[in-house]
């Protein structure tokens, strides 16, 4: 009777082994490692079950032991990818916040050098009372002449850089004429003049339009080389407090 009970046990284990035999590859192959073979973890968990289930609960316990072991494994696996694929990204967060610190840092150097060069000009400024540009017109004529549009708009920017400046603008107009006409044709010029630096960005506010028509011409009578100094638009750019900085009317 024992010896029967001895080969029915030992033909439930051979059924309950034949059966891991299938159960084994099919629950480890839903358990790879990505490349297509059952992963480490799950190998392991299919053995470690298949024995402690054998040894607590008979053939059936195996196989039972073997498939709950695969899901351990596998659950284990997937956690260690998942813990590898977070240290990767981090890794790379690292490396973007170095290369963005780095940037700050060039972009810190870089303003450390305008702020350096801006200082340096307004040093510069505060020691220059003016800078000017005198703009020369034809005979009767208050068209803005187009070589001087270039250093005018240099002006311009400059001055709308500078937001505590003013620019002084003042026509003239040679002794031909009368005052009244040398009066206007002095203050179009001035004015023509003004509309260039305002598009450069000058606010108009900043911009100081004054017309003298030939009053402070000393050409002699006849002089007509004298003339053509005559016929002008003085641009000053001036700082708060310069003397030359009169009050505005």
């Amino acid at each position: 009777m024992s010896v029967m009970r001895m080969n029915l046990h030992t033909r439930t284990v051979g059924v309950a082994l034949l059966s891991c035999g299938f159960v084994l590859p099919a629950c480890a192959g839903a358990a790879d490692d990505g490349r297509g073979e059952p992963s480490r973890q799950s190998n392991i968990g299919a053995v470690t079950g298949l024995a402690v289930g054998a040894a607590a609960a008979g053939p059936i316990g195996a196989v039972i032991g073997m498939a709950a072991g695969v899901v351990i494994g596998d659950h284990y696996h997937r956690q260690q990818q998942t813990a590898a694929a977070v240290t990767a990204q981090l890794g790379q967060s690292e490396a973007e916040r170095e290369r963005l610190a780095h940037s700050v840092t060039q972009l810190d150097a870089s303003l450390v050098k305008v702020q350096a060069r801006d200082t340096q000009l307004g040093e510069t400024l505060q020691q220059t009372n003016q800078i000017g540009l005198d703009v020369g017109f034809r005979t009767d004529d208050d068209a803005v002449p187009v070589h001087t549009m270039s250093p005018l708009l240099k002006i311009g920017a400059l001055a709308a850089a500078m937001p505590q400046s003013v620019v002084r603008i003042v026509g003239y107009a040679d002794p031909r004429g009368s005052e009244e006409y040398n009066d206007a044709l002095s203050l179009r010029r001035a004015q023509g003049v003004a509309a260039v630096l305002s598009s450069a960005g000058v606010p108009e506010g900043r911009i100081i339009v004054e017309a003298r028509g030939k009053s402070e011409s000393q050409s002699a009578a006849g002089d007509l080389d004298g003339y053509a100094f005559d016929r002008r638009v003085t641009v000053r750019l001036e700082q708060p407090g310069a003397a030359e900085v009169a009050s505005r009317d």
